[in-house]
């Protein structure tokens, strides 16, 4: 540990650089960055925080704010030692503003708009209310996919009385929270805009009402209420804070010393900053990370539907390649759709296979060390997920049983106990093939010199040894391109491509036809030439 905690200081992997401003949060004498204090001399431990709102489902980017923030988590405990947590933060006493259209009893929830969430029956009839069962989705979704925090509810920490102190502060210190918040409003909202939100006594809505101070030592705020003088007070669950006043409270409340957010957040992170030092704290450090974009380049939204959900990713691909496709560049826009899954499937494994014969400075800059915390798998797979396609594609109709035994004839030893990898990967391979390749397959006949090269390469399949490798078909493949009269390599490979697998891209010719089989491909070309 002592190595990598060496290499961690100089690594230029986003996670130790952003583990290194955090390392850097607390000082001692002349300046010197120490542990997080607790109070009584010991070490606090460094709290991290992912935000979630449960108005619906968990959905990629919570599994990819929660991933990359462990990231950062596991680099700052390799890089000090020092103990950590992280809070799942479940914003569930906002306001119930919008019904769902992808949820049941539509009008009954209608009947519940601008209660907390806490108050608004369970749609599915399951639990104590929507947010209960929100939250249960939640919990269940990060427990599938292993990761190690706290859930936290608002409504819990709000009524319990957690939030109490800060809440008086706010009050105390509600003239500087208005002088930052107006200016980033229009006229009309200036005039009805309150940090603070009272639950109406009447109706248990979270109220947008103006609100005047009473007595901020007992929490007392006054404000109408549909007609009515009400004077109440904002503790213990009787107010909500507005959402960037909120935020700010919450960092200051729980010590909050880092939590990152996407680039749509900035200006919300610039102003909960300014009331989190109104209030007496620092903001978090963090990350502003790059939103992704679908195919064509517009931003991912969910009223759009034009993203891609984890659940469609983990039929294609791996959770490995989806973490390992997520670590890379955070700070830069991505494309997130379909197209993307198997080439992240083969750099994933590319990069697994490397990280063992690496040194450990170059290890952890490697993806997989932030994917697997340090703890990466020794296996590898024979295949790659490209070669894999391929091999579906021209199997047609084929069953898993049917791919392994093609595979065991290009690397006997293969099967599902020592490739458990591989084995899932067939799956994700036959699905992708059927969903997506095979409606586009168009076999074309071959033209002009491409015939002539064609029947060579099936005259030199013939007459190859049982003992020739990938390596020797490759050779051969390449000196027909060279010998055959095309411009150049590429459009003899193209017509490979699209003459035998009916596809304009395809695998590395050797080591498909040593995977497929010499035969077999044989009567691939005779099926092209007929």
């Amino acid at each position: 540990m002592t190595d990598y905690r060496e290499a961690a200081e100089n690594s230029k992997a986003w996670p130790f650089e952003e583990a290194r401003k955090l390392a850097k949060r607390y000082r001692g004498e002349r300046g010197k960055p120490v542990p997080k204090p607790d109070g009584d001399g010991g070490i606090a431990p460094m709290l991290f925080e992912t935000g979630y709102g449960p108005s619906g489902l968990p959905h990629i980017g919570t599994f990819n704010e929660v991933l990359r923030t462990t990231m950062v988590r596991r680099a700052y405990e390799t890089l000090t030692g020092n103990p950590t947590r992280l809070i799942a933060f479940s914003d569930d006493m906002d306001g119930f503003r919008k019904v769902p259209g992808n949820v049941p009893n539509q009008d009954m929830l209608a009947e519940h708009l601008h209660k907390p969430l806490t108050q608004v029956p369970d749609p599915y009839e399951k639990y104590e209310s929507f947010a209960h069962h929100n939250n249960a989705m939640l919990r269940n979704f990060l427990d599938r996919y292993g990761f190690d925090y706290e859930f936290m509810s608002s409504t819990e920490q709000y009524q319990g009385g957690a939030f109490d102190k800060t809440l008086k502060l706010v009050l105390a210190r509600y003239g500087q929270i208005m002088d930052i918040m107006l200016p980033t409003l229009g006229k009309e909202r200036q005039a009805t805009y309150s940090p603070v939100m009272p639950v109406s006594p009447k109706t248990g809505h979270v109220l947008q009402v103006p609100v005047e101070v009473v007595d901020a030592d007992s929490g007392l705020v006054r404000f109408e209420d549909d007609g009515d003088t009400v004077e109440q007070s904002v503790l213990s669950g009787g107010a909500k804070l507005q959402w960037k006043v909120d935020w700010a409270m919450r960092w200051v409340a729980l010590g909050v010393d880092y939590e990152m957010y996407g680039k749509d957040l900035t200006d919300s992170g610039v102003q909960s900053g300014k009331i989190a030092k109104v209030l007496g704290a620092r903001k978090p450090e963090g990350l502003i990370y790059e939103m992704f974009l679908d195919e064509k380049g517009e931003k991912i939204s969910k009223s759009k539907g034009n993203g891609l959900s984890l659940d469609e990713w983990l039929e294609y691909g791996s959770q490995n390649s989806l973490a390992f496709y997520i670590y890379r560049e955070p700070k830069s826009a991505k494309q997130l759709h379909m197209g993307v899954i198997p080439r992240a499937v083969d750099e994933y494994f590319q990069f697994r296979t490397n990280w063992h014969e690496q040194e450990i400075d170059k290890k952890l800059g490697n993806p997989v060390h932030h994917v697997h915390g340090g703890n990466v798998p020794a296996n590898t797979i024979p295949v790659t997920y490209g070669l894999l396609l391929n091999l579906v594609g021209v199997m047609g109709e084929a069953n898993k049983e049917q791919v392994w035994s093609y595979l065991r004839q290009y690397a006997p030893d293969a099967t599902a106990d020592k490739y458990p990898d591989l084995d899932e990967l067939i799956d994700n391979a036959m699905a992708y093939h059927r969903d997506f390749i095979a409606p586009t397959l168009n076999r074309r006949k071959p033209e002009g010199i491409e015939v002539a090269a064609l029947q060579r390469l099936d005259s030199e399949l013939a007459g190859l040894s049982t003992e020739a490798v990938a390596e020797d078909i490759q050779t051969i493949v390449y000196t027909i391109g060279k010998e055959g009269g095309f411009d150049n390599l590429r459009d003899w490979f193209t017509a490979l491509y699209e003459t035998l697998l009916g596809s304009s891209q395809g695998p590395r010719m050797g080591s498909f036809i040593s995977l497929y089989g010499v035969s077999n491909t044989r009567k691939l070309i005779a099926e092209a030439l007929g």
